[in-house]
């Protein structure tokens, strides 16, 4: 039996593993043979669900971030997180790594990086402090060490099967499917006022309210945060003028989400069957 991922299996900061909950239950209310496109699909997570929910239909994963050549990689990044593991054997877990050990590991993946791909962001999360995410070997040479180092290899057999991946601007992509009978968007973009420091691309405000053109007319998912207030802004905006608010007749779920002990935002999800 194939096997269902509950999570991205690699790290990616945004993924929507806390909101399956609620996801799979609203997907009732959409169509099994529809086509759906996943606009900025991250680590590819929900487009997993919708394949093993409704293994019919077709699914379309814009890779946005690069997240399915860390995939392809994934071999040698378990094994440069296996020899980490035998550098550190006899270090204390959780603990700040130091001197000769610190040294060799900095040279292991050095090493690697010459041999031509390293995923720093898995690698950040077998030594760097929880949360804390790598993109280059600069920062990993500049930070603190710590021993977290995964016991196990990471695998991703079959998580993309059967789904069509592709890597474009969501407008471009948008424009292909847009006029498809049948077709749910849905509409993930980096939430404003939280660290994307990983994601691919920097979002401004025009950029995420440009976003907003996705939703007119259309069958989607939207999902943001209480962050970026875009919700409120819609509704205010239909209130003191002719301009339709995209999440009108909407369904809403949301979600508390944890940043540490005194802070925390609340995620929404967003969903319409509009025709």
């Amino acid at each position: 039996m194939k096997k269902v991922f509950s999570s991205a299996p690699l790290p990616f900061m945004g993924q929507k593993r806390k909101f399956l909950k609620q996801f799979k239950p609203a997907l009732n209310e959409f169509p099994a043979d529809a086509i759906y496109v996943d606009m900025f699909g991250g680590s590819g997570l929900l487009s997993h669900t919708i394949k093993a929910y409704y293994p019919n239909d077709t699914v379309v994963y814009n890779d946005f971030d690069g997240y399915s050549e860390r995939l392809a990689n994934i071999d040698k990044t378990n094994a440069l997180i296996n020899d980490i593991r035998l550098i550190l054997v006899n270090h204390p877990k959780d603990k700040i790594i130091k001197g000769e050990a610190r040294e060799q590991v900095l040279e292991r993946v050095k090493s690697e990086e010459t041999k031509g791909y390293v995923d720093y962001i898995t690698l950040s999360s077998s030594i760097l402090f929880s949360m804390n995410y790598a993109t280059c070997y600069n920062e990993i040479e500049k930070s603190t060490l710590y021993n977290c180092v995964r016991q196990s290899n990471y695998t991703a057999d079959g998580y993309l099967d059967g789904i069509e991946v592709v890597q474009m601007d969501y407008k471009e992509l948008f424009q292909k499917y847009k006029d498809c009978k049948n077709v749910v968007f849905l509409v993930d973009p980096p939430y404003l006022s939280t660290d994307a420091s990983t994601y691919k691309g920097y979002w401004k405000l025009r950029d995420y309210l440009d976003v907003l053109n996705v939703l007119e007319g259309s069958n989607y998912f939207f999902f943001t945060s209480n962050k970026s207030q875009i919700v409120e802004l819609c509704e205010w905006i239909e209130t003191r003028s002719n301009l339709a608010n995209p999440f009108h007749g909407s369904k809403m779920e949301t979600m508390n989400t944890n940043v540490n002990h005194n802070a925390s935002y609340t995620d929404t999800m967003l969903y319409k069957l509009a025709r």
